[in-house]
């Protein structure tokens, strides 16, 4: 795993994640193509949908294949039958398609500015790009307080004073969560999902749950 790629799309059909690694590979856009198997089910082991394909590129590159993305789809929605499902929507849903473009295919993006320009209004190149930026700016704000997650951090972090002393791992793991987690933004970048103050809550449950694990852990072996 090369920590210069970040995940820029997961699938769950190998044939998809390979039209867009098709896509790099025209254009010279190195990338790297990880499977990764998110749940155990005995059931499904030679089953694809127990795996997910997850095309990874330099965040660099992230505008770049954006527009690649784009451009390629834009042959394609002439094509499209008339009872595909963005027909049907208004011009304000078909607004909200282009401004939150990262929640949205390729396809659906072109389609809606297509279907908008139809109805006589047509988007300009400017103002796609002012929309792009303030989507990210919206998008770089952090998420709301986590404070229901701080309080149970806390109180398992302390949990193997009284609980078995693994319990205080979990606090660890939330805590660790809470004051590392970052969030890939449409352009590549990478930043913090949390406000500083929940990091900060999250940095003092890691330590609190990793000092109480190890001296509940002393106390179980040595002196119980």
């Amino acid at each position: 795993m090369n920590p210069a790629f970040i995940t820029y799309q997961k699938f769950n059909d190998p044939a998809l994640a390979e039209e867009l690694t098709q896509l790099l590979d025209g254009h010279n856009i190195e990338y790297d193509l990880e499977e990764q198997s998110f749940r155990f089910d005995p059931s499904l082991v030679l089953n694809n949908a127990a795996k997910e394909y997850a095309v990874k590129i330099r965040h660099e590159d992230f505008e770049k294949v954006n527009g690649l993305l784009k451009e390629n789809e834009a042959n394609n929605v002439d094509e499209i039958e008339k009872d595909y499902y963005l027909f049907s929507f208004s011009d304000d849903e078909l607004m909200e398609v282009i401004s939150k473009a990262d929640e949205w295919s390729a396809f659906d993006v072109v389609l809606a500015r297509k279907l908008l320009a139809e109805r006589g209004k047509e988007i300009s190149d400017q103002k796609i790009s002012a929309i792009h930026v303030q989507r990210i700016e919206e998008l770089k704000k952090p998420e709301t307080s986590q404070l229901s997650w701080i309080i149970a951090g806390y109180l398992i972090a302390l949990g193997g004073v009284l609980l078995p002393f693994f319990v205080s791992a979990i606090g660890v793991f939330i805590g660790w969560h809470l004051s590392t987690y970052k969030k890939t933004l449409p352009d590549g970048e990478r930043v913090y999902g949390y406000s500083e103050t929940d990091r900060m809550h999250g940095k003092r449950i890691f330590y609190l749950g990793i000092i109480v694990f190890v001296l509940s852990f002393v106390y179980f072996i040595f002196i119980k």
